[in-house]
């Protein structure tokens, strides 16, 4: 194959690519985006396979067929409720390879130069791409090389210490060794200098490599663990950023054009959004790329009155009597598979001449989309799904509010208590409507462990159990 053929299909790889992530901005363009980037992928894979310079054919195929085996084995298995640690183990994966790219680059490198010394010029694949490159390009890859690196290393160890938070391995209170950020800002320097070394080419290069590497693992590590539960929405979506930029570094290393198209792609889309929702939790960017928030806050304030508890029975009245019902959903209806049952609630609810609405915070569950998907997978019409700015105002003059396994999300201590770990968040105010039954386990304070008055409030009611049995409950009563 020529390079025509293989520029040609990165071009409409890239045009495919760029549609899909222009459809997931909405829920019925979602499923026809994914497959754009379906078939985006597999022709760029082609591409590659059958392009100038491409050999180990068969290697090659083993290798996708095992990938693809195990893609599909875990893609079968994997929840709903767990796509986001899925998400977070599959940015490590990107990070990994960008470190085993970086290093393969340098002694591939390394072997090239000493061949060239001893004279011997028959080179095949990279090595004869790395072969033909002036001193200046040379430099150029070492910066690339030490970029993808770096940035790959750090993307690992963060997305590991992500996974395991959003997973529940790890405890989800942000956690610091001694010295705090002036660890990073010094393992960061020292990387630097490192990196110098390594360009300058004094010393041995792969030790310089090896040592910016540990360094990058202990950034990615500690800046992960540095960050509460209540942001890892907001971690996920920095985490996916960091990966397309490792990505992009893998292109330009390996002199991949559609991989630096592609990476740049994933790195600004992501950082696009994390800025949104950073916008959204009232977190201010730059703090949040330096994993400098969800930390520790002066005392909370005292939290007075009692959670009052209600049966089935009690919330069907209400439900009843209502005209109109919000229904607010969080990670509790995603953990206990509560959607199908929030669906036929929905339905019967509209049948009995109730308007019914659902109020969706920006990083609702631990992944921004992560409720519209569940809603939408349950078969609940769009134009009843609204986004908090849609839906705020209208709380006054709602009758019945249903919170279904939503704490940070509807917590009035973000606009009441300066201490919060959230102060300042947006949030939907739900305590504003008439009457608020909360779909809840237990008493805990949930996954970030912050304490949320709402349940103490006056027209505030616990409606406690596994969410999926509670709402069933509810089914029969309902007329």
């Amino acid at each position: 194959m020529d390079y025509g053929f293989t520029t040609a299909a990165y071009v409409v790889a890239a045009v495919l690519f760029i549609l899909s992530l222009g459809g997931l901005s909405g829920q019925e363009s979602a499923k026809r985006a994914i497959w754009y980037g379906i078939v985006g992928m597999g022709l760029a894979v082609l591409a590659t396979l059958l392009g100038p310079g491409a050999g180990n054919w068969l290697l090659s195929v083993v290798m996708i067929a095992i990938g693809g085996t195990v893609g599909w084995i875990v893609a079968k298995r994997v929840q709903m409720t767990e796509m986001p640690q899925l998400v977070a183990a599959m940015h490590s994966l990107v990070g990994l390879a960008a470190v085993f790219v970086g290093f393969n680059a340098q002694i591939e490198l390394a072997r090239v130069l000493r061949a060239k010394a001893e004279g011997v010029q028959v080179f095949h694949g990279f090595a004869a791409v790395l072969a033909d490159k002036t001193p200046a390009e040379i430099a150029m890859l070492k910066i690339e090389v030490f970029l993808g690196i770096f940035i790959g290393a750090v993307t690992f160890t963060g997305s590991i210490v992500a996974f395991g938070k959003l997973a529940g391995k790890i405890d989800g209170k942000p956690k610091k060794l001694p010295g705090g950020h002036m660890l990073n800002a010094g393992a960061l320097a020292l990387s630097v200098l490192l990196g110098i070394l390594y360009f300058t080419g004094v010393g041995p290069a792969i030790l310089w490599l090896i040592l910016i590497t540990l360094l990058a693992f202990f950034i990615g590590y500690h800046l992960i663990m540095g960050i509460g539960g209540a942001d890892m929405p907001v971690v996920v979506s920095m985490l996916n950023s960091y990966s397309g930029w490792a990505a992009a570094a893998i292109g330009f290393t390996l002199g991949n054009d559609l991989l630096i198209v592609v990476g740049a792609l994933v790195g600004s889309s992501g950082a696009i959004l994390s800025y949104i929702m950073c916008k959204a939790m009232n977190r201010n960017f730059v703090s949040v790329i330096l994993g400098g928030f969800g930390g520790e806050t002066g005392p909370a304030a005292e939290i007075e009155g009692e959670q009052v508890a209600i049966d089935a029975d009690g919330v069907a009245a209400a439900l009843n009597d209502a005209d109109s019902v919000i229904i607010v959903p969080g990670y509790g209806m995603a953990v206990a598979q509560a959607q199908g049952a929030v669906s036929e609630l929905t339905r019967k609810l509209r049948a009995a001449g109730k308007t019914v609405r659902f109020a969706i915070h920006p990083v609702a569950g631990r992944l921004p989309g992560h409720m519209n998907v569940l809603l939408a997978e349950a078969k609940v019409p769009y134009d009843i799904v609204l986004e908090m700015d849609e839906i705020n105002e209208d709380f006054p003059s709602t009758d019945v509010v249903i919170v279904i396994g939503s704490n940070d999300i509807v917590n009035p201590a973000a606009q009441d208590d300066p201490n919060s770990p959230i102060a300042g968040m947006p949030v939907l105010e739900v305590w504003k409507a008439k009457q608020v039954f909360v779909s809840k386990r237990g008493q805990g304070t949930g996954y970030s462990g912050i304490e949320n008055p709402l349940f103490f409030k006056d027209n505030t009611r616990m409606f406690y159990g596994d969410a999926k049995d509670s709402i069933n409950k509810l089914l029969p009563m309902i007329e």
